[in-house]
């Protein structure tokens, strides 16, 4: 490639006329940029004159042109120049600046699915809004924008210092690094919030992000300048990052520093999304879906897909908005679940549209292998120098148990593995029914673990604490198997069930089978919604064989969908009904029994051994398709199977404690760890999973002296940096 071909389209030598395929390009974004722009007009003038007050399209025409005295009338000037002019111009602002931080995170993370939360802007800003109202008792608009913008930048500051420390803020240490600290904030916002009704009331609307609160010119008025920086950062970066687009030794090649390029890209998303954030609130969806409209139009022109991108995220906000403020009279929708309800299902008809492909949608696997070849296949580590094939033959990490005529093959370290696993977790167990807040020596709590002694003892023992207990090793164990299937499958040690949307479908489908009949707990409702959520997955995306970002993209439009029903049933129940369901949405023990332990129990005893059965396919599903055809398993219905295991074991485990995160994660992660990378660790997730959920609870109980933290909110807080090793360590093994 020569350099007059590297710089960019628009440029050509003196002389020479434009190929016919670019002018016809240029015409199509010119064509696309009109419309938009005309379609952005057409909607702000309904957003002018849709709301309340009774004030129609010829009366804001008055009172914009001034004609009439419209100006001189307090009714138009309070509806119109205090409420619907400041409320669609917020709308504009924000939706074009977060449409334009959505592209530039695209473009320089390379990742068509990239989104401004990525860097943990939406996390850092909500948890700024959270100390401000738990500490300092923030009550204003005003002093949740401060507050939510110094959040949001210091969050983006130290994704930046992780992510350079090694590597150089490469694009998959940003996305990392702001993945994890986002879920660690996440994390602490929920420990601020849990234990606070107030602080938890004024959040639980603010975080649904609207449009409602904004009154006057003063808020937008102060974030001007913010918001104009981003802008123009966003307009000169375009070229060098295009640039990087080539690779880094190439950009190199033409002046560029690829390392610069990343942190000026970062901060301009910072100022705009902390802005708009600050503005607003959280607003998720909306960077992604724009980015990946403009790149559809565009193709591979930056300039043309950043300008397009903030077009496409001031009319999605602004239609939004509008339709926020209609669908449900008298009383007004969030917008962004509004925007999750629109985005979607068109996200995931652009996925499954040809184009996915140009887009750069493609599958891994069909990509250039690091030594250049064609391809990537599964590879496992060898076997230690040594040893030999331990399924047929036996060998140094092999024992063989005999009896009469028939033998059986024990991995020696697997097996070590799983009675230290064993050991650890009864002593979970024994610490878990001995810590907490009463006083209670270790002596007494054995004595009422087997009903004698103090009957005080032995209610607070075998009632409380066992039941609870005994649930927190139900969902532990079908969490920790259910990452083992999900990982397995995948071929990726990031895969959870999350991918699927299995958790928040379930958590969705939890919710309003509560809202409909009146009682809350039913154990079928878990594992209906994950499997609704599974199968809506699979076949949008084409099949459980599918892999590479089409099944991401659907497992997140998935998640959108199922998060945003929960966030509105959480916002239509009184505080006090509210404010338990999102005690169980974060992640929680607390009440919880035999009673709702025996359904997932049932279900261990079924799916454990069925899991145990297909542990040999398991194995071979780690190399591809043809690989494991050729050994005499069938992939697909191994892959059904399995699939169908993990959907019945997340959804049982979501009925149990709510939607407890990283624990599918980290437990076949860990478990894979001490028991060899030979094989799958199907009854090593299990145990990990079981004690990773007693520890937690455990630690929730203890930590704060008359206050419980959820178990989810502790293994949240505590996942981040564990996603932060597994992602950023050493070992190839655990990248993506």
């Amino acid at each position: 490639m020569t350099v007059s071909q590297v710089g960019p389209p628009e440029v050509q030598p003196a002389g020479q006329q434009a190929p016919v395929g670019r002018v016809h390009g240029n015409r199509a974004v010119l064509t696309a940029s009109a419309l938009l722009v005309v379609g952005v007009l057409v909607l702000s003038a309904l957003s002018l004159s849709v709301g309340a007050g009774e004030v129609g399209a010829g009366d804001v025409l008055d009172y914009v042109l001034g004609r009439n005295g419209a100006r001189d009338s307090s009714r138009l000037s309070l509806v119109v120049g205090d409420l619907r002019l400041p409320r669609t111009l917020t709308a504009l602002a924000v939706g074009a600046a977060l449409g334009t931080a959505g592209c530039l995170l695209q473009a320089v993370t390379r990742n068509p699915l990239a989104e401004t939360g990525l860097l943990g802007v939406n996390a850092g800003a909500s948890l700024g809004v959270v100390v401000g109202i738990a500490f300092l008792g923030v009550s204003s608009g005003y002093g949740y924008l401060l507050w939510a913008f110094g959040g949001a930048v210091l969050a983006s500051a130290l994704v930046l210092l992780i992510a350079s420390r090694r590597g150089g803020g490469s694009p998959m240490r940003l996305v990392l690094a702001g993945s994890a600290l986002g879920a660690t904030f996440g994390g602490i916002t929920s420990v601020l919030i849990v234990n606070s009704a107030e602080t938890y009331d004024r959040f639980r609307f603010w975080v649904l992000g609207s449009l409602a609160g904004v009154e006057g010119f003063t808020k937008l008025g102060s974030l001007v300048p913010v918001l104009a920086v981003g802008f123009v950062v966003a307009l000169l970066i375009a070229r060098p990052l295009s640039a990087l687009a080539l690779g880094d030794d190439l950009a190199k090649g033409l002046g560029h520093r690829p390392g610069v390029i990343r942190v000026v890209v970062a901060v301009a998303v910072t100022l705009l999304t902390a802005a708009s954030v600050a503005l607003v609130g959280p607003i998720s969806f909306l960077g992604l879906l724009a980015g990946f409209l403009a790149r559809a139009v565009t193709g591979p022109r930056l300039t043309a897909q950043i300008v397009l991108a903030g077009l496409i995220g001031a009319g999605v906000l602004t239609g939004s908005d509008v339709l926020a403020r209609v669908v449900s009279r008298p009383f007004e929708a969030p917008v962004s679940v509004i925007i999750a309800l629109f985005g979607a299902p068109v996200l995931i008809a652009i996925v499954r549209s040809r184009r996915m492909a140009s887009m750069g949608m493609t599958d891994p696997a069909a990509e250039e292998s690091p030594k250049g070849g064609r391809g990537v296949a599964a590879r496992l580590p060898r076997p230690r120098k040594g040893t030999r094939d331990e399924g047929v033959h036996g060998g140094a990490d092999t024992l063989v148990v005999r009896s009469g005529s028939l033998s059986l093959l024990v991995p020696r370290r697997a097996a070590v593995a799983a009675f230290a696993l064993t050991a650890l977790l009864v002593g979970a167990v024994v610490l878990s029914a001995y810590a907490g807040q009463s006083e209670m020596s270790l002596s007494r709590t054995f004595s009422a673990v087997f009903g004698s002694g103090d009957r005080f003892d032995v209610l607070l023992v075998q009632k409380f604490r066992l039941g609870r207990i005994v649930a927190g090793l139900a969902a532990g164990a079908a969490l920790g198997l259910a990452g083992c299937l999900t990982q397995t499958l995948a071929r990726n040690r990031l895969a959870t069930p999350e991918l699927l949307g299995v958790n928040d479908g379930a958590t969705a489908a939890v919710l309003l089978s509560a809202t409909l009949s009146g009682t809350f707990g039913a154990w079928w409702a878990g594992p209906l919604g994950a499997l609704v959520a599974v199968l809506v997955v699979t076949a949008v995306s084409g099949g459980l064989g599918q892999r590479g970002y089409r099944v991401l993209v659907v497992g997140l439009a998935m998640s959108a969908l199922a998060s945003a029903v929960t966030q509105v049933v959480l916002s239509r129940r009184s505080l006090n009904s509210a404010s338990s369901l999102y005690v169980w949405t974060s992640g929680s023990l607390n009440g919880r029994s035999y009673s709702v332990a025996v359904p997932v129990l049932i279900g261990l005893a079924v799916l454990v051994p069925l899991a145990l059965a297909v542990a040999r396919h398991l194995n071979a599903l780690r190399f591809d398709d043809s690989t494991a055809a050729s050994l005499g398993v069938a992939p697909g219905r191994v892959r059904l199977v399995c699939m169908l295991l993990a959907v019945g074991l997340a959804g049982l485990a979501v009925g149990i404690c709510g939607p407890v995160g990283f624990i599918a994660l980290a437990s076949p992660v860990i478990a894979g760890r001490l028991a060899g990378p030979l094989r799958v660790p199907v009854v090593g997730s299990l145990l990990v999973g079981a004690t990773l959920v007693v520890l937690a609870d455990t630690v929730g109980r203890v930590a704060l002296d008359g206050v419980e933290i959820p178990v989810g909110i502790v293994s949240t807080v505590l996942g981040g940096p564990f996603l932060l090793w597994v992602l950023l360590g050493r070992s190839a093994a655990t990248r993506v």
